[in-house]
């Protein structure tokens, strides 16, 4: 009996002390992450089925927290939406402005990766080592592009409070070095809080043949006509979220929502591209004026606002030839049926979330745009991007060739710029220019049911996108954490906008900001706006020296929405002021040294940045090694180069590709067609240039060897190329011509196998393209 009772009561000791801990779990410390599991004392029962267990520790999220979504869209100015004015019907965007909360006064860093990083950990742009895209990282702290651990993301702080997460899209948030197989893999999405990634990594993609990751797996793309990324994006969110909810009902989730669109290339499926032939014929010129007449009538904009002048580069459109307004109509027409046919797959991620029940209980940011519209189009717009990256400049006639297939699997387009000044209407400039609203500026849907009492409203304060992070952890009701990971954080710099969502006269409580990005440079503070513009998007030199302050303008937002007073001159203290702001905003967030080089940033080598080639002048490939980006893959761009494939050959000959780096709008490939092996440059989708054999190769073993004799001089120069196989010349011939800067920003290099669009259309892509014999290994040296 006595031996009994002391188990029994050790029991009750032990169930006592497991009750008090489930008590505890009420009461977490949130600061810091993750939450430490609690500690169990011993057990001293000897027999099971006398003790008690204890509670099972799990960490949940805050009782009734809410499910999460942000929707960022790429490249969409303030005048994108139709509930901001624009000439594009956008429901989805529109629905939830006209149900929840929109707002007329929030801004973004005016360029994709600093915004991005800063949307999600709250933190200025700088502070994530994001000056700029990942693509013109430096050695720099503030540009370096390598997120820091102190400086942890949204999605880690809600995965560790509970939450399941996503992303689907858009990422280029991974450094340039650290993308590619071999990793690391610490800033890759899954190991930045997202349970699931569904999307490509870097700026923008080929939607009809995008190079995508499911998690850090490469994706095999369906060899579908058909087939288009923001549709199979939307399908994979949508499946995650019904999953989830099938799954853990109860459990909150986090979906970063970010497509490729509407950032060029612009492609969408002809259908959608029919609807709107005709409905811009007025051009540019009358579209701003209708645009800023809609935004004045629904109070978006205040009475009596005007249109800032156009940039001097944009011509007026009554000026262009009947050939430029018929192309650039269409150019416009299809980027309408890419934006519309995007807000559509928005629409079907929130039916779903409606088809689960919880969307009244679903906080939903829909940021219509990174930064505003681009005008990286330049004049005229171009059929291939990849175009303006290597410095050519496309003629109206070259692209009307194109009219018909303008936004197809045969292009990969840009619009001209007097498009994009005037989805940023009522502004003067543009994405890239951080110092005007129309780089800067965007349209902002808030949709919570549940938490907002207000619907259809417009709020006027001031906002940032480092503030939508520590909006969202207010309305979980989490804290911001001190230690993540075990890295000490940097506090947020954003301020929550909760206090605005039921009060619309709530004072501004984000009251000073800075802006800066490749120099061009600005500080707002309490209304007043003071500015440089250093550089526009089409122009490849700054427009003065860093140290030139004789352009800083000043303007007060309050009585001037569209930035046209300049009231430098007649407050000349004020600007003073804001000028040594701006100092000391940049030296506190790592902005200093300003770094105004573009181009030039390109090239990791001058820039200082990381790169895997750094001092190598050969690499050895093996068959099946494939989805090699630029980044990762040895730099044969303005130089002497020689590529040798050992391969072998079966009896009944083959085909098909040994390497080929880029794809259908520049690159290059060594290959074997109809037996016969043969080496195509593809001069930025514009012309390509064949040497081949005149026989077929021998059944068994075979080395084949290009040589480039690049003729110097400078960059994008010619050369001579001659092919060999077992070291007798087989062919020859000039290569006029060579893409100086990049190839693709998302095709690759890949070993037996061309992935994406073809270098070479007669041996295609994907399975048609496979090699038919053996590859024993791949050499490419330079000189």
């Amino acid at each position: 009996m006595k031996s009994k009772a002391v188990h029994g009561m050790l029991s009750l000791a032990l169930g006592t002390a497991c009750a008090a801990t489930a008590v505890a779990q009420t009461d977490l410390d949130r600061t810091t992450l993750p939450i430490p599991e609690p500690k169990y004392p011993a057990s001293t029962v000897l027999d099971v089925r006398n003790a008690t267990p204890p509670e099972r520790f799990e960490v949940k999220a805050p009782k009734g927290a809410p499910n999460v979504i942000i929707v960022l869209i790429d490249d969409l100015g303030f005048a994108g939406t139709g509930a901001y004015g624009g000439p594009i019907s956008t429901p989805t965007f529109d629905k939830l402005a006209r149900r929840g909360l929109f707002y007329n006064n929030f801004h973004t860093t005016a360029v994709s990766s600093p915004t991005r990083t800063a949307l999600k950990s709250g933190r200025n742009h700088h502070a994530n080592n994001m000056g700029g895209i990942i693509e013109t990282g430096t050695a720099f702290p503030g540009n370096t592009g390598q997120i820091p651990n102190e400086v942890a993301p949204l999605a880690e702080m809600l995965r560790l409070n509970g939450y399941s997460t996503a992303a689907f899209g858009k990422w280029h948030e991974t450094a340039a070095w650290e993308a590619s197989t071999a990793g690391p893999f610490d800033r890759w999405p899954t190991r930045q809080g997202f349970d699931k990634f569904y999307g490509f990594l870097g700026g923008e993609t080929d939607h009809w043949a995008p190079s995508i990751y499911d998690g850090v797996a490469p994706v095999k793309v369906p060899e579908d006509p058909n087939y288009h990324f923001l549709t199979d994006m939307t399908d994979q969110s949508v499946a995650w979220v019904k999953y989830q909810k099938a799954l853990t009902p109860d459990r909150p989730f986090f979906v970063y929502y970010a497509p490729g669109a509407v950032h060029a290339p612009h492609h969408v499926p002809a259908e959608w591209v029919a609807r709107w032939k005709g409905k811009f014929d007025q051009g540019w010129d009358k579209l701003r004026e209708e645009i800023l007449a809609r935004q004045i009538k629904s109070g978006l904009v205040p009475k009596g606002t005007r249109l800032a002048p156009k940039p001097e580069a944009i011509p007026d459109w009554n000026t262009l030839s009947a050939d430029e307004k018929r192309l650039f109509t269409r150019q416009f027409e299809v980027f309408a049926a890419f934006l519309e046919m995007t807000d559509h797959e928005v629409g079907r991620l929130i039916d779903a979330v409606a088809e689960t029940g919880q969307l009244d209980n679903t906080l939903i940011f829909y940021v219509a745009g990174d930064n505003g519209t681009s005008a990286e189009g330049g004049r005229n717009g171009m059929f291939s991007e990849m175009t303006y990256f290597n410095g050519v400049q496309e003629t109206v006639p070259d692209m009307l060739k194109f009219i018909d297939k303008w936004g197809g699997h045969e292009t990969y387009p840009h619009m001209a710029a007097g498009w994009a000044v005037a989805l940023d209407t009522p502004y003067q400039w543009t994405k890239q220019v951080a110092s005007d609203h129309g780089g800067t500026k965007v349209g902002l849907a808030v949709h919570w049911p549940k938490g907002i009492k207000a619907a259809g409203q417009m709020r006027t304060q001031f906002h940032h996108v480092i503030d939508v992070a520590p909006t969202i952890l207010e309305a979980i009701g989490l804290p911001e954490p001190k230690l993540v990971n075990g890295v000490a954080q940097r506090p947020m710099d954003g301020v929550s906008m909760r206090y605005s969502f039921d009060d619309a006269a709530a004072k501004d409580r984000h009251v000073t900001q800075y802006f800066e990005m490749f120099g061009n440079r600005a500080i707002y503070q309490d209304g007043w706006f003071a500015r440089t513009i250093h550089k526009a998007p089409w122009e490849s030199k700054p427009r003065r020296p860093l140290a030139d302050e004789s352009a800083w303008e000043l303007y007060d937002t309050r009585t001037d929405f569209s930035l046209i007073h300049n009231l430098a001159g007649k407050y000349p203290k004020k600007l003073a002021e804001l000028k040594a702001l701006f100092l000391q905003e940049a030296e506190r967030n790592h902005a200093l040294p300003i770094d105004d080089r573009v181009f030039e940033r390109a090239n990791a080598e001058l820039a200082g940045r990381p790169d895997l080639m750094a001092g190598r002048t050969s690499l050895t490939l093996g068959e099946g090694m494939v989805g090699m980006t630029e980044n990762v893959f040895l730099n044969i761009k303005n130089k002497s180069k020689t590529i040798t494939a050992e391969v072998e050959i079966p009896a009944a000959g083959a085909n098909g590709a040994l390497i080929v780096q880029g794809g259908r709008f520049g690159g290059w490939a060594l290959y074997v067609k109809d037996g016969r092996p043969a080496y195509d440059y593809n001069f930025v989708g514009l012309k390509s240039t064949t040497i081949a054999a005149k026989d077929t190769l021998k059944p068994g073993k075979a080395t084949i060897r290009l040589e480039f004799a690049y003729d110097g001089g400078g960059v994008g120069k010619g050369g001579l190329a001659t092919l060999y196989v077992n070291d007798v010349q087989v062919g020859e011939g000039r290569i006029e011509r060579t893409q100086p800067m990049i190839f693709s920003a998302d095709e690759t290099a890949d070993v037996g196998i061309d992935l994406a669009t073809p270098v070479v259309a007669s041996i295609g892509s994907g399975s048609k393209s496979k090699f038919t014999g053996k590859i024993n290994r791949v050499t490419v040296s330079v000189k």
